[in-house]
């Protein structure tokens, strides 16, 4: 029986525009995806975000209010069969970096498949493949909806 992974992610938001990462890899080619990744043991998830976060983009934020909690369970998204033993528990929180928009944002020790960090407006948020999409789609939206998502892609 595998464990079930917990990881923090960053919304973090200015002028309209959403602060992601820019991946590449083999199956998807480039997509986004939010700041932030896996908890370690005896660490909590606002320590967690942190560090992600100043290692993904090189940056210190402010944790803010947690928005959603979605599972992933990759068993249940077909199209990703390298993640069929995966369950993770993602919380995603509302952030803001400490120096501001102007920060320069450059990751001193990214994930494998991270080739980039970007401010992408809300206007260009549909032409780019970001995961989860269902996220993305409710900050889009303006909606206020908090809370329990389930397993969403």
């Amino acid at each position: 029986m595998k464990p079930i992974r917990n990881a923090a992610k960053a919304i973090i938001i200015e002028k309209d525009k959403l602060l992601l990462i820019k991946n590449r890899n083999e199956e998807d080619g480039i997509y986004y995806s939010f700041p932030g990744g896996g908890q370690e043991y005896g660490e909590q998830l606002s320590d967690t975000i942190k560090r992600e976060c100043l290692e993904e983009i090189g940056e210190e934020i402010e944790v803010g209010q947690l928005m959603y909690v979605r599972e992933y369970i990759g068993e249940h998204h077909a199209s990703e069969v390298w993640h069929m033993d995966m369950h993770q528990v993602e919380f995603y929180f509302r952030c803001t970096l400490v120096a501001g928009s102007e920060a320069v944002l450059n990751a001193f020790s990214p994930d494998s498949e991270q080739i980039g960090v970007e401010w992408v407006g809300f206007d260009e948020l549909d032409a780019i493949p970001i995961y989860p999409k269902t996220v993305v789609n409710i900050i889009k939206s303006g909606r206020e909806q908090f809370g329990y998502l389930g397993d969403v892609i």
